[in-house]
């Protein structure tokens, strides 16, 4: 069975490693992540984005980092 392979855009970071980075950090990686998800949705409405999963991924990234960023931001 071969390994699934994951692209460089939706490279998702593992919660654990997410939880180690300090508010700063996730708030930029949030933009980041939010902006590559605008960029992946244009590109489905214009018929060019090859692999659609990637926007359910990158969705799912999305909620990680706000849910994490919310614990870090209740918790101080």
């Amino acid at each position: 069975m071969a390994a699934k392979k994951k692209s460089d855009k939706t490279a998702c970071l593992p919660a654990g490693e997410l939880r180690a980075l300090n508010v700063d950090d996730l708030r930029s990686k949030l933009a980041d992540q939010r902006r590559e998800l605008m960029d992946a949705r244009l590109k489905h409405a214009v018929a060019q984005l090859e692999k659609t999963s990637d926007l359910k991924v990158m969705r799912k990234q999305v909620a990680r980092i706000e849910t994490i960023l919310n614990e870090k931001e209740q918790r101080a």
